[in-house]
Order: structure tokens, then C-alpha cells, then sequence
């Protein structure tokens, strides 16, 4: 499939690439003159990955995501849920490194999952001391050695996945031959995709970043690059817009803006009209961020004027960052966080106008109001 860029009529976008970009670069000053900046930007990270989610057509419940990344499951995670969690680990390493990190060949290696990982080659083995003169021996030796040597790769690649998982970096890539035909489709070539994708990137050069963003996107979603990721195309299309300098202080949650779009305007037949819901859902992500930003602003200003009179060996201020920073805290993430008791944590919460989730006994939550 190739994706022509020359169909698209620039003319009817630029009003709302212009509204895009002001309502993005309005929230991203917000956001760096906020005294609760890293608080809120977590906040984003699971907004963002609960909404790509819904997207895609999969249902996951913030708290659930929530605990899941505290390692406080209350249940089995389901595999929407290790998605969702990929997608708010990904916005992290995205944020944590360079704007364009994303876009070198380690960077795009390590989201696409296939950073190969330094593995400690295998010590040699021993010859026998003495040699035998029989055909069949050596006939046996060699299938031994076969059977020996697929037995270490198997049990490498082994430790290789489960030390990804134990600490969360990329999974060790899987040779093309060894992907089960159920699992991935062997017709798929995501490489020959990809690098479609990097020509459309290529031509798009002198347009504006919000524009090309919007463009990029949708080409991503048309040319389908990856078979099992469509949500990465969304993560780059936001570190596009930190590297454009039009957010340089987060990482934009277009995906909850996408929630505001119709499905029809954004899967249209119209190259233009899809170009250009993507652009109403920039505008809807900034207005959205804004709004959570004022409303969290005005429930920290609240609770922090409980704060007076307290002594300064107070738990309450680190609670207070701590529930900006997560849409649902339990009893359980305010004792490993803060170092306190469980009832020092109930106690604690107790002090602050939070609204409470569960409404259980063993297991209780809360919620900024």
C-alpha cells in the first residue's frame, strides 16, 4: 500500500492545525509553570494508556492499570492489561530520554521490542581426554552435541525473557522463522512498512509539526506498520510533537483526544476529513489536559491548606504528591511509599478530602476529588 500524500488538500487544514498547535503549545506552558508538573504528567501517562486502549477497542479500568503498575494486582492481569501497561511504560521511556530518541534505530528498536539483549556467550566445552576409533561414537558424540548446543540457546533465550520481564526492558527479539504462523502473520513485513512510513516522513519535511504530525499518523494507521502495536504509532506522533518544540515539557495524551472524535470522521474514506478529525483531536487532548490540570490544581490548593500548622516531620504534604500523581492510591502504595504503618496510611488519608473507591474494609482506595 502506498500512502500519497499529494491527495491531501492542505488549504482546508490550516485553521485547525493553527487552533491545534496554540491549544497544545497553551497547555505545555501550563504545565512547565506548574508546581505540580511530574505529578501531572504521571497522571497523563495512565490517562493515555487507559484511552489507547479504548481506541483499539479494549476496555481496562484505571485503577486496575494503576495497581497493576504499583506490582499490587488484586486479580490475575489479563493480556489488555500488560498492553496497557507496555503503552505507560513506553510513554516513560519516551519522556525520560532525548525528544528525538524515539526516532533513532536503538530508540525505535526498543519500543518496536526488538532491543537484543546483551547476552554472556556460552563457555566452550571440553574435548574428551581420548579419542575413539568407531564411527558410531563419533556419530553419537556429534547428535550429543547438536542436542547440547540447542538445549544452551533454548535455556539463553530463556533467561533472556524472563530478566526482560523481571525489569522491564524490551523483550528479546524473535527470528523471523521462529514466529508461529497463529501468532504473526507471516505476509506481514513490518520493516518494508516501516520503512514506507519513514518516506512519508521524508516528504513531509517542509510542512508545519502539528501538520506533519496529524499526516504521519494517519499514515501510520492506513499503512498498518506494525501487526500487534497500532498504539506506537500514536506515542511517536506525540514524541513528534515534543521534538517540533510545540509540547517541549510532556508528552500529549492524544489518544483521550481521540475519545472525543466520532469513529466515523476518524476512519473516513476522505484522506483530508481523517487528517483533519486527527487534528480536532489534538485540540480536544490540549482542552481535555487543561481542564484535569485546573481541576487538580484547585483540589491541591484545597488540601494543601490543611497542611498549615502542621510540623514539619508531617507525612501529609508527601500524600498530598503522591495522590496528585496517581488516580487511585490504596492503603497498600501509601504504606510503600511514604514508609508508615497501614493505619498510620487509613489515618492519614482520613486527614485529607479524598474520595473513597472501594468502600471496603481489608482493601481500601482513594481518589482525588
Amino acid at each position: 500500500m502506498i500512502y500519497d500524500i499529494s491527495d491531501v488538500q492542505i488549504e482546508k487544514l490550516l485553521i485547525a492545525a493553527a487552533r491545534a498547535g496554540e491549544a497544545l503549545a497553551r497547555l505545555d506552558e501550563r504545565i512547565d509553570r506548574s508546581p505540580m508538573k511530574h505529578g501531572f504528567i504521571e497522571r497523563q501517562d495512565f490517562t493515555d494508556a487507559i484511552s489507547s486502549m479504548w481506541v483499539d477497542g479494549e476496555l481496562v479500568h484505571m485503577e486496575d492499570l494503576v495497581l497493576h503498575d504499583a506490582h499490587m494486582d488484586v486479580r490475575a492481569p489479563t493480556h489488555e492489561m500488560t498492553a496497557a501497561h507496555r503503552i505507560l511504560r513506553s510513554r516513560r521511556l519516551i519522556f525520560s530520554n532525548a525528544p528525538g530518541w524515539a526516532f533513532t534505530a536503538p530508540g525505535l528498536s526498543r519500543l518496536r521490542g526488538r532491543a537484543s539483549l546483551a547476552e554472556e556467550p556460552a563457555p566452550p566445552r571440553q574435548a574428551p581426554d581420548h579419542s575413539r576409533d568407531e564411527d558410531t561414537d563419533a556419530e553419537e558424540e556429534t547428535s550429543l552435541d547438536g542436542a547440547f548446543s540447542e538445549l544452551d540457546a533454548l535455556l539463553a533465550r530463556s533467561a533472556a525473557t524472563l530478566d526482560a520481564i523481571t525489569t522491564g526492558s524490551a523483550l528479546p527479539p524473535m527470528h523471523r522463522e521462529e514466529s508461529h504462523a497463529i501468532i504473526n502473520e507471516p505476509d506481514w513485513d513490518e520493516d518494508e512498512r516501516l520503512k514506507e512510513w519513514w518516506d512519508v516522513h521524508a516528504r513531509t519535511e517542509e510542512l508545519p509539526a502539528i501538520l506533519r504530525t496529524a499526516i504521519l499518523l494517519d499514515a501510520w494507521n492506513m499503512i498498518e506498520v506494525l501487526q500487534r502495536s497500532p498504539w506506537l504509532g500514536r506515542l511517536l506522533a506525540s514524541a513528534f510533537l515534543r521534538d517540533g518544540a510545540v509540547t517541549p515539557d510532556h508528552l500529549p495524551a492524544l489518544s483521550a483526544g481521540l475519545r472525543a472524535v466520532p469513529r466515523e470522521r476518524r476512519h473516513a474514506r476522505n484522506q483530508t476529513q481523517r487528517v483533519l478529525a486527527l487534528l480536532d483531536s489534538f485540540y480536544e487532548a490540549a482542552q481535555a489536559g487543561m481542564k484535569e490540570h485546573d481541576r487538580l490544581t484547585h483540589a491541591r490548593e484545597r488540601m494543601m491548606r490543611k497542611l498549615a500548622g502542621r510540623r514539619s516531620s508531617s507525612r501529609l504534604p508527601e500524600l498530598v504528591e503522591l495522590v496528585v500523581s496517581r488516580p487511585v492510591v490504596s492503603a497498600a502504595m501509601i504504606v510503600k511509599e511514604l514508609g508508615t504503618t497501614p493505619q498510620g496510611a487509613i489515618g492519614l488519608a482520613n486527614q485529607l478530602e479524598l474520595r473513597e473507591v472501594t468502600g471496603r474494609g481489608r482493601f481500601r482506595a482513594w481518589g482525588m476529588l
